[in-house]
């Protein structure tokens, strides 16, 4: 575990090699050991992995996400639990078992975001998802009285600053400023950060106060601007669902499966715009809408014949081939739908990193 005065540890040689990278080798400084809310698939965690941080524990309701994160992840802690009961003294009571109090953290997460998203028409001011993030200020209020919580980060959809949403966000961010974070938010778009995807989501920040931190501002970094560029390299068509199925077994990847196309559309796709929600059809020389699914609305495929693969939205999303989702369809669905893209979670790691440095001796 990373003691304030350490040395930074270089990551375990049994991670997988998506984790390993150059960063390694540049670390100077200690870095606080990382505490993962939410982690879904761990799109967050894996770019603040692949930025030199540690990923101590990370917490998630979703049984399949936790199998996941345990694929992925195999020296993290990751427990399934519901923050709705177990509370801020549970979260920390498991937290315990991970790292030894009095160490320096960093607290990362995004609540399910299903309560404040524009595409929920019918999304409630009052839905009882919209409580988590005080469940998560909670947590770190709790966090702080045993640990040197030396940054938050919360991320969300647009829609947590609407109108009807605004009070939650505010609250979020007066709490988090009394707990003596200095906080910023600010939106970013994906496909500034190297993924195909027109992905906007807001990023609240926040870094204990009178440390002579910085600001946290994600540098825009290159890759994949098209569809093409990101799955037109798959060749061989996916697995189709049947019932019954719980993983693929495609040579090409084991997330390569999707529904079956049963729609008279898939048949004349010369005769379809693709425009609805339900199908919506991917553009080869356009980066992806937002890579977020309901039941039956997975993108269609840019050849009109059949929806994307898990595995093809996850490239969209960013993730590294060797990455593997765990779960049937729908819950895998739900966690490539809900991660952050490493990508652009490696930016924000990076931006955080660097702000912490920022008060080191050259």
């Amino acid at each position: 575990m990373t003691l304030e005065g350490q040395k930074a540890l270089p990551l375990p040689q049994d991670e997988p090699a998506f984790h390993r990278g150059r960063h390694r080798r540049k670390a100077q400084v200690a870095l606080p050991d990382i505490v993962s809310l939410f982690c879904g698939a761990g799109g967050l965690d894996l770019g603040f992995q692949q930025a030199g941080f540690r990923i101590c524990i990370a917490l998630d309701i979703s049984a399949a996400a936790v199998r996941t994160h345990h694929h992925n992840f195999p020296s993290s802690d990751c427990h399934r639990a519901d923050l709705a009961e177990i509370k801020a003294a549970g979260v920390v009571a498991l937290v315990k078992q991970s790292i030894q109090p009095g160490s320096r953290i960093g607290v990362i997460g995004g609540p399910p975001c299903q309560g404040f998203s524009r595409a929920n028409t019918r999304a409630d001011s009052d839905d009882p998802r919209n409580l988590l993030p005080r469940l998560y200020v909670n947590a770190v209020e709790e966090l702080k009285k045993m640990y040197k919580v030396e940054f938050v980060l919360f991320e969300n959809v647009l829609g947590i600053r609407d109108k009807k949403h605004q009070h939650h966000f505010t609250e979020l961010k007066k709490s988090l400023d009394a707990l003596g974070f200095a906080v910023t938010d600010q939106e970013l778009c994906a496909a500034d950060f190297g993924v195909a995807q027109s992905r906007r989501r807001i990023l609240v920040s926040g870094l204990r106060k009178n440390k002579g931190y910085g600001m946290v501002v994600p540098r825009k970094r290159s890759g994949p601007n098209t569809v093409r560029a990101a799955i037109g390299h798959i060749e061989r068509e996916p697995t189709y669902f049947v019932r019954g199925a719980q993983q693929a077994l495609n040579p090409v990847h084991e997330n390569h499966w999707t529904m079956m196309p049963k729609s008279p559309r898939f048949e004349k796709p010369e005769e379809s715009t693709g425009d609805g929600r339900s199908f919506k059809r991917l553009r080869w020389e356009l980066v992806s809408p937002t890579v977020a699914y309901g039941h039956r609305e997975i993108h269609v495929h840019p050849s009109g014949r059949r929806r994307l693969s898990i595995y093809e939205a996850m490239l969209l999303q960013g993730f590294p081939p060797e990455f593997v989702i765990k779960g049937n369809l729908s819950e895998q669905v739900e966690q490539v739908s809900n991660a952050v893209p490493p990508p652009l979670a490696r930016s924000i790691a990076n931006a955080v990193k660097l702000a912490l440095c920022r008060n080191q001796p050259a």
